[in-house]
């Protein structure tokens, strides 16, 4: 931190998607310059021809080699090395997917050597980085195996703070997946991060069941009353923690109980990203919380369909940033 500023570390996503141009747009916004120092890890070679292709001529950039050379109110672009590579927009690649892979490879040796304060990560391809990588499996995965910690999903917006139990697999598996240790190890890391993170003294946290009406007396399924239900009642009464449901996913997500509420815990994936997604799409913010790092990204993905046709929305990866710079802050005051 130089000052109040933070120094961040920003990872280009694929070169063949909205990456760039959500970046270069973000810092078209010059406030963010009061609150970051931000640091692009990019091929020199890779955002000229990027440049050229979209037509842009900018004033703003500073092209450096060290971190040490990093200036204010500029969006500092750190080279990094990479292969002879012709963009191609809209195009799936896996040579971008490897230039991906190798900037936030390169953020993180900054991160883990304190050159920067917090990562923002714009959006990869997996599956192209995967050709190349084949043990990628995605950001909040390989951070994981980066830094300390055991991390932690959270999606933000001005609207709720959701976090789940299960990721990235298979519907069929979700119920097996599910215990109450499992719950109960979540919901404390949500409660951490909302009280260090976010400075809410005591959190209040709604867990949502797994089946329809959240089983209805077991009419529907037994998992809320074997699994989450005795989970709900070990948190409240042995950790102290502020916890209520099972929920019904189906009727929680009004703006009666999100106000009401700090923090949800989801069963999975789509029953906690579909509604975050429909109420906080264009400013929502991925966090992953639990880890030593700070790591925010948007929430949508490449968006090769519109790459290059000035058509992107930035206000997700401003949000990023401005949550990223915040959390930092609030663990170093």
């Amino acid at each position: 931190m130089i000052g109040k500023k933070v120094i961040t570390g920003i990872s280009i996503g694929d070169l063949h998607g909205i990456g760039l141009e959500i970046i270069i747009n973000t810092f078209q916004d010059k406030n963010l310059f009061k609150r970051c120092i931000p640091i692009v890890f990019c091929p020199h070679p890779m955002l000229h021809e990027y440049l050229n292709l979209i037509n842009v001529t900018s004033s703003d950039l500073n092209y450096i080699y060290n971190v040490e050379d990093i200036v204010e109110n500029k969006l500092n672009i750190l080279h990094i090395e990479a292969f002879e590579h012709k963009i191609e927009l809209g195009k799936p690649s896996q040579k971008a997917g490897l230039i991906a892979y190798k900037s936030l490879e390169k953020s993180c040796l900054q991160l883990k050597n304190k050159k920067i304060n917090v990562l923002i990560t714009a959006p990869i391809d997996k599956y192209q980085i995967r050709k190349s990588i084949p043990n990628f499996i995605g950001h909040t995965e390989y951070l994981e195996n980066q830094f300390e910690g055991d991390s932690l999903m959270i999606m933000l917006s001005d609207k709720m703070k959701i976090a789940f139990i299960t990721g990235h697999i298979p519907l069929n598996q979700v119920s097996e997946k599910i215990n109450t240790e499992k719950i109960i190890k979540k919901t404390i890391q949500l409660n951490s991060s909302l009280k260090k993170d976010f400075k809410i003294i005591k959190p209040k946290i709604a867990v949502l069941g797994l089946n329809p009406h959240a089983g209805e007396n077991d009419m529907l399924g037994t998992e809320e009353s074997t699994i989450i239900s005795p989970a709900i009642k070990m948190l409240k009464e042995k950790e102290k923690i502020i916890t209520e449901g099972p929920f019904s996913a189906d009727s929680f997500f009004t703006e009666e109980k999100l106000n009401k509420y700090d923090g949800i815990i989801a069963m999975y994936h789509d029953q906690g990203l579909i509604p975050f997604k429909t109420l906080s799409f264009s400013k929502g913010v991925n966090f992953t919380a639990g880890l030593e790092m700070i790591r925010t990204s948007p929430v949508h993905g490449v968006a090769y369909d519109i790459a290059g046709k000035n058509r992107a929305n930035s206000d997700s990866f401003k949000a990023a940033i401005y949550n990223a710079c915040d959390i930092f802050l609030a663990r170093n005051k």
